[in-house]
C-alpha cells in the first residue's frame, strides 16, 4: 500500500488555480524528487501533504487514511510527515539542543532526558553534535539546515519533505545539507524533495516529477527522465537548467 496517495488535487488562491488534479502515490522507502520552474506549484502541493496548506478538492491519504478525516489531529499528523524549509525556520532564542527537544517534549510528551538523548544522537549524525550549545545566529546557513533536519526527525516522522532545502545556502554549503538528505534515503526514509539539485536526484531519487502550470508533464525513473524526457517542457527545463 501506498504511504502517501494523492487524488485529483485541486487549490487555488482566488482566481489563480495553482495545483490542477494531481493525482501520485509515493510507496514507503521511495524518494520523490519534484522539479519544475518557478511558480510551478511544487512547493504548494507538498505543503498541502502535512496540512500546512489547505486544498478546495480532491483527497490526500497518509498511511491509509485521509488527512482531512473528523479525528486526525493536525499536530500528530505533522509529527508524522516531518518538513524541511528554504528558510531554516529555527527559534533565534533557542540553543540547538533546545530547538531540536523542543517538538517532542511538546508534541510527543517525552521526558526532557529522554528528548536530549535522542536529539544529541542526531546532532551527531548530522555532523554537528559540537553545535548543541550554540544559538543559530552563530552556526552557518549549511549548519543551520543541519539542525532543521535534526529537528524534523527528532519526532520520528515516517515521511520527510523537502522545500527547496538547498536554495538559500552559498553553494559551499550545499552539499553537507545533500549528503545528509543522501543519508536518510538510503536509510529507507520516505521522502519527497522538491529541489533544483538534479545530481541528487540522478543519484538518490526512484522517480522525477516535472511540474509545470500546476499540473504533473512527466515522471520518470532518473535515468529515464534525464536520458529520454518525452515532452517539450520537460526538454526545454532540463536544457536551462543542466
Amino acid at each position: 500500500m501506498a504511504m502517501i496517495e494523492v487524488n485529483g488535487l485541486q487549490k487555488w488562491y482566488g482566481e489563480f488555480h495553482v495545483l490542477k488534479g494531481i493525482t501520485e502515490e509515493v510507496n514507503k522507502g521511495e524518494v520523490l524528487v519534484i522539479c519544475g520552474p518557478s511558480g510551478s506549484g511544487k512547493s504548494t502541493f507538498i505543503r498541502c501533504i502535512n496540512r500546512l496548506e489547505e486544498y478546495q478538492s480532491g483527497t490526500i491519504r497518509f498511511d491509509g487514511k485521509d488527512i482531512h478525516d473528523r479525528d486526525v489531529n493536525v499536530n500528530s499528523l505533522r509529527a508524522e510527515i516531518g518538513i524541511v524549509f528554504q528558510q531554516f525556520n529555527l527559534y533565534p532564542h533557542l540553543t540547538v539542543l533546545k530547538n531540536v527537544t523542543l517538538a517532542p517534549i511538546k508534541v510527543k510528551g517525552m521526558p526532557k532526558n529522554e528528548a536530549e538523548e535522542v536529539a544529541l544522537g542526531l546532532l551527531e549524525r548530522v555532523g554537528i553534535t559540537d553545535q548543541a550549545h550554540k544559538y543559530p545566529v552563530e552556526l552557518s546557513g549549511g549548519q543551520q539546515q543541519r539542525v532543521a533536519i535534526a529537528r524534523a526527525l527528532a519526532v520520528r516522522p515516517k515521511v520527510m519533505l523537502f522545500d527547496e532545502p538547498t536554495s538559500a545556502l552559498d553553494p559551499e554549503m550545499i552539499n553537507e545539507v545533500l549528503n545528509v538528505m543522501k543519508d536518510l534515503a538510503r536509510e529507507g526514509m520516505t521522502m519527497l524533495c522538491v529541489t533544483h539539485e538534479m545530481g541528487f536526484a540522478r543519484e538518490v531519487s526512484d522517480r522525477v516529477v516535472f511540474m509545470d502550470g500546476g499540473e504533473v508533464v512527466e515522471e520518470a525513473p532518473p535515468d529515464e527522465f534525464f536520458k529520454n524526457p518525452r515532452h517539450e517542457r520537460t526538454k526545454a527545463f532540463l536544457k536551462e537548467i543542466l
